[in-house]
């Protein structure tokens, strides 16, 4: 490297160092006369800080007491108390359909018609064949009780007598024979008639009329509503409670929609416990049988179902939000006398409502506790207790007057401290 260069890079490094002095005692300078001004720096911190800002704005509400239910919750499918598919019970063409689909039919309603001249036809041989036999049952029962007048005996043999007594047992036998020809031809003269075994809602048919039916044709399928069952399980835990309950009284059951939203129907009662756990599932099935009068519960719809165990007498019930989570567990913030929050551990029960809760343990009747505000509270915090809904009042003048006067004073505070610069 020439001479030249090395001086160029020596001027430069030079320049560089008298720069960064010059930076750094401009810099010193600054904080000189910014240290020369601590108490203005104090008083402003001291301003934000130390300044009592009055009890904090929270809501709050007395624990009350009530009676609370105590319910078991599971997913149940409604079913027909009876299903029933009509099917002919002779053959022959039909003539009629006598419902609409979607009817609700009584039992013995007529709902279809089959041809019934060939089995009148039966029914009217059977009938001839008996007339017949009765008028050949009729001689033979005037020639024996002939034959038999004493006045006769001596001219008739004793084994044309036993001949004629066994023509009367004959005709009486074929008699009996046609009076139940008769009846079969009827039953199945009925059976042309096609009515409804049961009360229940018509489906769709299955059959069109003008066809040739048999006893394997489904004419349409009947479902009994009234009343009707909703089928459940339960985990098997609860199976105690479940037995101990039913077996006091039969235990009340809602049903309500899949969301919640509503209550479908909430005059069930717990019908049947099934005999065994399900070891797959761990779960037992139950059975609950509903009224139905407004036939809000239909065949084969999924519902929530709501079994009330039993009744927690005088529970102690707040608000749900009320309850916070800590790292040590469930508590509350309660109101003390003096306005100041403590906080109070708790053990939730059970879910009284989407709003409300029951409180096991850990906090009395009519203890009031924080719903609104707790992220801005500790323990000891001053507190301005409000009821739902209400709002803080506004300040009166002289306490705006108070706060400006303490606003001036920080202020003039801050400027003494600073010092001639």
């Amino acid at each position: 490297m020439s001479r030249f260069w090395k001086i160029s890079l020596l001027v430069v490094a030079v320049v560089v160092v008298l720069a960064i002095g010059a930076h750094m005692l401009r810099g010193g300078g600054h904080e000189g006369r910014g240290q020369g001004r601590p108490g203005a720096a104090a008083a402003g911190g001291g301003d934000g800080q130390g300044e009592d800002n009055g009890p904090v704005p929270v809501t709050a509400v007395a624990a009350m007491t009530q009676d609370v239910p105590v319910f078991a919750t599971a997913l149940g499918t409604v079913t027909a108390l009876n299903t029933v598919t009509v099917n002919p019970q002779v053959s022959g063409q039909l003539l009629s359909i006598n419902f609409k689909e979607g009817q609700e039919v009584k039992k013995g309603d007529l709902l279809a018609q089959i041809d019934p001249r060939s089995l009148q036809a039966s029914y009217d041989q059977a009938a001839a064949a008996k007339a017949q036999n009765q008028a050949l049952l009729a001689t033979a029962r005037s020639n024996y009780a002939r034959s038999n007048a004493p006045e006769y005996q001596q001219y008739v043999s004793k084994t044309d007598l036993d001949t004629q007594r066994n023509q009367v047992t004959q005709y009486e036998a074929a008699v009996a024979a046609n009076d139940a020809a008769m009846r079969a031809a009827q039953v199945q003269l009925q059976y042309t008639r096609i009515t409804a075994p049961i009360s229940g809602i018509a489906g769709l048919r299955g059959v069109d009329v003008g066809n040739i039916v048999g006893t394997s044709t489904a004419i349409v399928t009947l479902t009994q509503i009234h009343p009707i069952y909703v089928s459940f399980n339960l985990p098997e835990r609860l199976l105690t409670p479940v037995r101990e309950g039913q077996a006091a009284a039969p235990l009340a059951v809602a049903a309500l929609d899949r969301g919640d939203a509503h209550t479908i129907n909430d005059a069930g009662k717990l019908d049947v416990i099934d005999n065994r756990i399900s070891a797959d599932s761990g779960t037992f099935g139950a059975r609950a049988i509903f009224d139905n009068a407004d036939s809000a519960l239909w065949p084969g719809q999924f519902v929530n179902v709501r079994v009330q165990l039993r009744t927690i007498g005088s529970g102690i019930v707040v608000p749900t939000q009320a309850v916070q989570r800590g790292p040590d567990g469930d508590y509350v913030y309660v109101v003390q006398a003096d306005s100041t929050v403590r906080m109070q551990n708790v053990k939730q029960g059970v879910e009284v409502s989407d709003s409300l809760v029951q409180i096991a343990s850990g906090l009395k009747a009519g203890e009031k506790v924080v719903t609104e505000g707790q992220f801005r509270l500790k323990p000891g915090s001053k507190v301005q207790a409000l009821a739902p809904g209400e709002t803080p009042a506004p300040p009166t003048d002289a306490e705006l007057k108070a706060a400006a006067g303490k606003s001036r004073g920080s202020a003039g505070g801050g400027r003494r401290g600073g010092g001639p610069r």
